[in-house]
């Protein structure tokens, strides 16, 4: 009887928490204490929700969660710890993983907790799970391929293009995507299709 083929867990479709949308969304300033909500969804459907705190004062710095998961209730802090800019101003901060209490910062939502992706090792990057043709082909013609997914989350109901009048760096990078497939003519796609390279 042949081995069931296992799919591994990809890193990239897994509901996450980074550092950079807590200072995009303004949870990292010095004595506060904000309340909110993250959302997660796919293709306009809500995929997920969490409540969260951040408090950062001389005593406490750190992230509160609050969530529902297969009707088991979760709440757990994570500790935020700092270190200063390497270029002269301002903190970089990160996240304290509760249960490998490694520095990162992205949390990754692993056997329904948040955590750093070391937690586990059989976890993967989609790019990890991609041949060496296809990520030659993925590197110069990918953006091509994703042309019409970008065209989708940049017209989804609530994604945001501009944060405090900035566009944000979702939307640069989607814009970034989009402009670098439309200088990919059709007759090169046509002839890599055509010839598999």
């Amino acid at each position: 009887m042949p081995k069931p083929y296992t799919f591994p867990y990809l890193f990239d479709e897994a509901k996450s928490i980074s550092i950079s949308d807590l200072k995009e969304w303004e949870y990292l300033k010095f004595n506060s204490f904000k309340t909110g909500t993250i959302t997660w969804s796919r293709n306009g459907n809500e995929t997920g929700n969490i409540c969260i705190v951040v408090r950062i004062d001389a005593d406490n710095q750190f992230l509160g969660l609050s969530y529902k998961c297969n009707e088991t209730k979760f709440r757990y802090k994570v500790y935020l710890t700092s270190v200063p800019s390497n270029l002269g101003k301002g903190k970089v901060w990160y996240f304290i993983c509760p249960f490998t209490n490694k520095r990162c910062r992205k949390l990754n939502f692993i056997d329904n907790r948040f955590m750093h992706r070391s937690a586990l090792p059989s976890g993967m990057y989609e790019s990890q799970t991609q041949s060496k043709k296809w990520r030659f082909m993925d590197k110069y013609y990918g953006a091509y391929f994703e042309a019409d997914k970008c065209y989708e989350e940049l017209y989804s109901k609530h994604f945001k293009k501009f944060y405090n009048g900035k566009p944000t760096k979702r939307y640069l990078k989607l814009m970034k995507k989009i402009q670098k497939a439309e200088k990919i003519s059709p007759e090169a796609i046509e002839r890599l299709l055509a010839f598999g390279i």
